[in-house]
C-alpha cells in the first residue's frame, strides 16, 4: 500500500508543478469562479460547450497543491465528455472524498482517495469541481466552499 500511496502523491505533485490546461480558453462560452475562504484557494474555470459536450476546458488561479492538482486532473478527465458525464463524474469524485465511494470508476482521479483522511482538504480538492458545475449551470456568481 505504501508504494501506491507514494505513486498517488507523485501524481498530485506532478500536476501541481506542471498543471495541465492551465491558462485561458479563448473560445470559452461558460465560465465560473470559485473561492475557498478558509485557505484562500481561488480558481476560474473556462469551458467551451458545444451541444452537450465539453470541447475545451481550462483553469486559472492559485491555491495549494491539492487544489491545483485536482483542477488539472479534472480538466483532463472532463475534456470531451458530455455535460451529463461531467455531472456523474463530479458526484463520483465527491463521493470518493466524502464517503469513500468507488475509486475504480474514476481513473486517475482515484489519486485523491487519501484526501478523505483530511476533511479540511476535501474543500481544496473539490473547489474546481464546484466551479465547473456552476459554469455548466451558467450561474453568474462565484461559488464558495463555505
Amino acid at each position: 500500500m505504501s508504494n501506491l500511496r507514494d505513486l498517488y502523491q507523485e501524481v498530485i505533485l506532478d500536476h501541481n508543478r506542471v498543471p495541465r490546461n492551465f491558462g485561458t480558453l479563448e473560445n470559452a462560452n461558460r465560465e465560473a469562479e470559485g473561492h475557498n475562504p478558509l485557505c484562500g484557494d481561488r480558481v476560474r474555470v473556462s469551458l467551451h460547450v458545444e451541444g452537450d459536450r465539453i470541447d475545451g476546458i481550462a483553469f486559472q488561479g492559485s491555491g495549494c497543491a491539492i487544489s491545483t492538482a485536482s483542477a488539472s486532473l479534472m480538466t483532463e478527465a472532463l475534456k470531451g465528455r458530455t455535460v451529463e458525464e461531467a455531472r456523474r463524474l463530479f458526484h463520483g469524485f465527491h463521493d470518493l472524498l466524502t464517503t469513500g465511494g468507488n475509486a475504480d470508476e474514476l481513473g486517475k482521479l482515484a489519486v485523491f482517495a487519501g484526501v478523505r483522511e483530511y476533511p479540511i482538504r476535501i474543500k481544496c480538492a473539490t473547489l474546481a469541481w464546484h466551479a465547473v458545475q456552476a459554469a455548466l449551470e451558467q450561474k453568474d456568481h462565484p461559488v464558495s466552499t463555505e
